[in-house]
């Protein structure tokens, strides 16, 4: 098949969906698919490492955030036996919706997530749900969910229940052979001096896009352990709201007890989690669908304390791969992390049952292999049809 993978981001920038896309893609491609990505080009990237399929960065007419117009795609999506659009796309999904009417192109649409935002962006996305997203989705074949939980608790919900047999549960995947139990890395543990501290990390993007991962939140709650020498919280990664969160830790006294390690690198990634005690996730709205960080986390032997939110807690189980806390809770997650961080069999029990979840149920050639098959279905049913 020639599958085309349509994504508003992807790597090297840092985050869920785009990740998603790269391995879809890759899997696709090393099961002996003609693959092509198309993603906007919002700046220089340089030259793309030698992968198994095509990447097309096209220049958006317009662009804010991550949303870009691409006409482009009017041109070069015909050519495919099948598109396969990562959604949220503002721009994008619009343009793949006209060509559809036009061309009535066989069409998968893969729902990450609802978009909430706020200020002004909650109000066009708001609108965007209400009167564009139908029309995009009336026009796929099949919509693939991360989890059944998320879509009847999403902007789903209600086309989730009239016509389920439309909707296909695909979760996101785990590199389970780069993400694996290691033992803590004593380079980093020289570097942010952390010999004999108990170690929470938070993986996620530090930018406006972001907004939803409730760093603010874990600050508030690093306070609670201030007064304990053997706790440190790491904070991964980087983005336009970072110099604020290290204002907010500054301000609270806790620059000692939280650091921030900036961007990681993709190979560096799973030393950090190796290095972790617990993997935190607080985010605060359903804009969260599902925590990848807590799969890689999950794979590598960390257990994990998340939001209590429709699609991650599918991913994590409560009182068996970690713990569960009510969504922008301070205190509650303060419980929560104290309750791992005094009880190392139980963090080591969790660990266990993560890894092999993770390894029955989210590697990529799992996921790879159900996705193929939705694809193969769509293009075999336009097929018989003549």
């Amino acid at each position: 098949m020639k599958i085309a993978e349509v994504s508003a981001t992807f790597p090297p920038y840092r985050g869920g969906m785009g990740n998603v896309a790269y391995y879809n893609a890759w899997s696709l491609a090393t099961l002996g698919h003609d693959v092509t990505v198309f993603t906007p080009k919002y700046k220089k990237v340089k030259k793309d490492e030698e992968l198994p399929f095509q990447v097309k960065r096209l220049k958006p007419w317009f662009k804010y955030g991550n949303a870009g117009i691409l006409p482009q795609l009017w041109w070069h999506l015909p050519k495919f036996d099948v598109v396969h659009l990562h959604y949220p796309f503002f721009g994008g999904a619009e343009t793949i919706y006209f060509l559809d009417k036009i061309k009535d192109i066989k069409l998968v649409v893969t729902y990450h997530m609802d978009v909430v935002g706020t200020g002004v962006l909650a109000k066009f996305f708001k609108w965007h749900t209400q009167y564009v997203l139908p029309k995009i989705l009336d026009r796929a074949d099949k919509i693939i969910v991360t989890s059944f939980d998320y879509a009847k608790a999403s902007n789903l919900a209600s086309r989730f229940k009239i016509e389920p047999e439309k909707f296909i549960e695909i979760p996101c995947g785990v590199n389970h052979l780069l993400f694996k139990p290691r033992p803590k890395d004593k380079e980093l543990l020289q570097k942010y001096d952390l010999y004999d501290k108990k170690i929470i990390l938070f993986v996620g993007g530090l930018d406006k896009a972001h907004y939803f991962k409730g760093v603010n939140v874990l600050i508030q709650a690093m306070q609670a352990f201030a007064d304990s020498d053997d706790v440190r919280c790491l904070i991964a990664g980087d983005g336009d709201l970072k110099s604020g969160y290290q204002s907010m830790v500054d301000s609270f006294g806790l620059s000692k007890k939280i650091i921030f390690t900036g961007f990681v690198q993709d190979n560096m990634l799973p030393r950090f989690y190796n290095l972790a005690d617990i993997l935190v996730l607080p985010s605060i709205d359903k804009s969260e669908a599902f925590g990848i960080v807590a799969l890689e986390a999950m794979s590598s032997g960390t257990p994990v304390v998340a939001s209590d939110l429709p699609g991650v807690r599918s991913v994590v189980d409560k009182l068996k791969t970690g713990l569960l806390v009510k969504p922008g809770s301070v205190d509650n997650l303060i419980a929560m992390l104290k309750v791992l961080l005094t009880n190392n069999k139980t963090r080591q029990n969790y660990g266990i049952a993560g890894r092999n979840k993770v390894v029955q149920k989210y590697t990529w050639e799992t996921v790879g292999y159900k996705l193929e098959n939705v694809l193969k279905n769509c293009v075999n049913e336009n097929r018989n049809n003549f």
